[in-house]
């Protein structure tokens, strides 16, 4: 396993190098988020979360906004660790481990557990900022986008790389763990996250809650539902939910079952709408 370890952590330091194209901050930080301060790294917890080796607005550990790695089990009882995990964790250690990096922020910044929500940016070697750690997870494959309604700026970067690495078949998205899926097999991954792709049948609004419908039979088959909050975020960002009838799209979010499978989306990032 250390081999294997040192092997891979050898090839992201490769890939990283001055050489290998990266996402500088500049410009993504200009685009909205503000200054979080410094700290640095004094350890990797899994593919989307540190510690710091100093507090930053009372928090020491960080959680990478706007991105889900491969889970490990972080002493979960009966929790399998995802594939991949390790090779992510291992990645974010490349990048940042015992590095100082600045924290950029574009919305909510501490989460229910008290860890500090934050865009990583190293810091070059005359303290600029430097490799943006979210784009780079992303473009590795090491990580898919992941977003909230009180934490979206730069969803839209995010979810280009994160493009690229799935038409590349890099790191995750060459396992079929993080396949896209199709609404007809949606209802096997109840109380999982997941992208699903398909066509929208059918469009309706219910005592205010949208629902698209993928399937002749609302009843069983996967639909995605917005609530009225939600409806009114989407229409912010121009797009009518009511609207994406006969398109096809994309969309992410964790399956539950209402009646049948049914992603909540919450926020307009959570789907994508694909070229006709």
């Amino acid at each position: 396993m250390t081999t294997r370890r040192h092997a891979i952590t050898a090839l992201f330091l490769a890939v990283l190098s001055p050489a290998a194209p990266a996402f500088a901050a500049g410009g993504l930080e200009d685009g909205g988020l503000e200054d979080g301060g410094r700290a640095v790294v004094r350890e990797v917890v899994d593919g989307d979360t540190v510690r710091l080796e100093s507090a930053i607005a009372g928090a020491t550990q960080v959680r990478l906004v706007g991105i889900q790695a491969p889970k490990l089990p972080l002493g979960r009882p009966g929790f399998v660790a995802w594939p991949l995990a390790r090779e992510s964790k291992w990645a974010l250690e490349a990048m940042v481990r015992g590095r100082a990096v600045r924290f950029g922020h574009g919305g909510q910044r501490l989460d229910r557990h008290g860890r500090l929500l934050a865009h990583l940016h190293v810091e070059d070697k005359v303290g600029g900022k430097g490799l943006w750690v979210q784009g780079e997870l992303l473009r590795l494959g090491m990580a898919r986008v992941y977003t909230f309604p009180d934490n979206r700026r730069l969803a839209a970067e995010m979810l280009s790389v994160e493009s690229a690495a799935r038409g590349a078949g890099r790191g995750i998205w060459a396992h079929p763990f993080y396949s896209i899926r199709v609404p007809g097999e949606a209802g096997r991954f109840i109380d999982t996250f997941q992208i699903v792709e398909g066509i929208v049948l059918d469009a309706a609004r219910v005592k205010g809650r949208v629902y698209l419908n993928f399937g002749a039979d609302w009843r069983t088959d996967f639909t995605v539902s917005l609530s009225a909050k939600a409806r009114r975020l989407f229409e912010k960002a121009g797009l009518d939910p009511l609207a994406l009838k006969e398109r096809r799209v994309r969309a992410r979010g964790w399956i539950k079952r209402f009646n049948g499978p049914l992603i909540d989306a919450s926020h307009p990032e959570q789907i994508e709408v694909l070229p006709r």
